[in-house]
């Protein structure tokens, strides 16, 4: 059920099944330009592959454009009901605007921003959350329910659509797992735009991931979503960390290493838990398309390992190094980690 859409974002597509994207936004203050270009950068060397940066006002402007000339990955303007500094944003060389065009005035503005957009090639996200729901569709139901939010999302659509602009890419995100799913569901049986995900607000690091892995990764699954952000109250990189290990996970992205690891028990003789993440660590950037296992035991780690393309496993201050669940040989513990690494290298 992937949108049938396409919106071009500089050189990336969204939509019309495009790869599914993985994006972020800056936490600096948007007046702080070197600290902005440093995270941007931090963000891109991860893999991020759009940038998102709040303008609410001028000044802040001066970032897109340090941004636009400092980094090559797609850039968005985050705005919030002055039109104004859409168009200082857009003039500035922005890749994409997120605004709710009900939220910025008259028609004519609505009219300016698009046209603007129309002009330079570049799409608007309109982006409904359960605290921006307008007071009379609330009325109506109540409630920020997963119809509340296609309703209003739609309107938003419908004042764009009004001046002939439909490079629109659509958000309805919830801090209820359960609304938000439900809501993108429905927009996906509504609209043929492609749909950004996530659920908002969704908490620190181990909670926030939780809930976005539930959120994201059924929908994903189900055949929707186009882009997607998880949003963690942690360091922005992070998120886009967990973006592509959740794109893994759904089978939507092959490139990278895929760590199995097992839970450990008492058969346990080494520091797993300390090695397997020193392994996911060091192979975090690594682009090679392999299933790398760090297991606990030699009774059963290479057995039950054994379609890893390579693997360790554990045993008495020793472990093995394994290949399709054949052994290679027999090592130290101290060793485990730099032999694992040479195995890897030779794959």
């Amino acid at each position: 059920m992937a949108s049938k859409k396409q919106v071009k974002i500089a050189g990336l597509t969204l939509g019309g099944g495009a790869p599914v994207r993985v994006q972020s936004m800056l936490n600096t203050s948007a007046s702080d330009i070197e600290g902005s270009v440093a995270q941007a950068k931090e963000l891109e060397k991860a893999g991020c592959e759009i940038i998102r940066a709040t303008v609410p006002d001028l000044p802040a402007v001066k970032t897109i454009a340090a941004l636009k000339e400092n980094v090559g990955v797609p850039i968005v303007a985050d705005i919030h009901f002055d039109y104004r500094m859409a168009l200082e944003a857009l003039s500035a060389g922005v890749d994409k605007i997120r605004i709710n065009p009900g939220n910025i005035g008259s028609d004519e503005r609505v009219k300016a921003v698009a046209d603007e957009c129309k002009r330079r090639g570049v799409p608007i996200r309109i982006g409904v959350n359960s605290g921006s729901v307008e007071k009379e569709i609330l009325a109506k139901y109540g409630a920020p329910t997963p119809e509340a939010l296609v309703e209003s999302a739609l309107y938003h659509v419908s004042l764009l659509e009004k001046f002939d602009f439909d490079d629109i890419v659509i958000s309805i995100k919830s801090s209820d797992v359960s609304t938000t799913c439900k809501a993108y569901r429905l927009m996906a049986e509504k609209s043929d735009y492609p749909l950004h995900l996530g659920v908002t607000e969704a908490g620190t690091e181990r909670m926030g991931l939780i809930k976005s892995s539930m959120g994201i990764g059924a929908l994903l699954l189900d055949g929707i979503g186009d882009t997607i952000r998880v949003s963690l109250t942690a360091p922005p990189v992070k998120e886009v960390y967990a973006g592509f290990d959740i794109l893994k996970a759904a089978g939507l992205r092959k490139n990278g290493v895929n760590l199995v690891s097992c839970p450990t028990c008492g058969r346990t003789k080494i520091d797993l838990i300390g090695l397997a993440t020193r392994v996911e660590e060091a192979l975090r950037s690594c682009d090679k398309d392999i299933t790398v296992a760090v297991m606990g035991c030699i009774v059963n780690g290479p057995g039950e390992a054994k379609e890893a393309d390579i693997g360790i496993a554990g045993g008495n201050g020793e472990g093995l190094i394994f290949k399709k669940g054949e052994i290679l040989r027999k090592v130290s513990e101290e060793m485990l980690f730099s032999e694992l690494l040479k195995e890897i290298e030779l794959l």
